[in-house]
């Protein structure tokens, strides 16, 4: 079940949106009228998408955008009558997906839908890397500091060291990373 916030002050637009989405595959949509209801709408409805438009009463879609990308993960979409270097701008900064220009055109919104959705599971499979790269090198760092302790402490060449945790680290079923930590709390 995919469900999409609608936001944007015009009613008519928001029923085309809403049409336009149903047909798209989506079963559930949300929808209001201004920035600060579309704030709140998403964190607590959690939508798998936001389509929202630039120019709202309360707070305008590029602020909103920004609170809910601060909290949730999900792709936005944005809404203008008119896109000047600022807006793009901001919209960029705010991690917008894409920017459909009003009226916006029927056949423009599934493409715009679709790469959002991938651009977003791109960043998240990015970052998700990027956790694994910083725990990686930490871990290196703790073994290092560890083969370092060892080395002093017996007179060890660097290799002996790395080889004495990795016996270690197998003999008593735990990773490198938490023989390393054992060795640098006993030190």
């Amino acid at each position: 079940m995919r469900s999409a916030l609608i936001c944007d002050d015009e009613p008519v637009i928001r029923m085309s949106l809403k049409n336009r989405l149903k047909e798209l595959g989506f079963d559930e949509i949300i929808e209001c009228g201004d920035g600060e209801a579309a704030v709140q709408l998403a964190l607590s409805k959690v939508p798998d998408l936001a389509v929202l438009d630039v120019s709202m009463p309360k707070k305008d879609g590029i602020t909103a955008a920004r609170e809910i990308r601060g909290k949730l993960k999900i792709p936005i979409l944005l809404l203008t009558a008119c896109y000047d270097p600022e807006t793009v701008k901001r919209a960029k900064s705010a991690g917008i997906a894409a920017l459909l220009t009003k009226p916006f055109r029927d056949q423009d919104l599934w493409p715009a839908i679709e790469l959002a959705f991938a651009h977003a599971d791109e960043v998240e499979g990015l970052k998700e890397q990027v956790e694994d790269l910083k725990d990686t090198i930490e871990s290196r760092k703790i073994i290092d500091r560890a083969k370092r302790v060892l080395m002093q402490k017996h007179g060890l060449t660097e290799p002996e060291a790395f080889r004495r945790l990795q016996k270690l680290a197998m003999d008593k079923r735990k990773s490198m990373r938490q023989i390393a930590e054992a060795i640098l709390l006993t030190e």
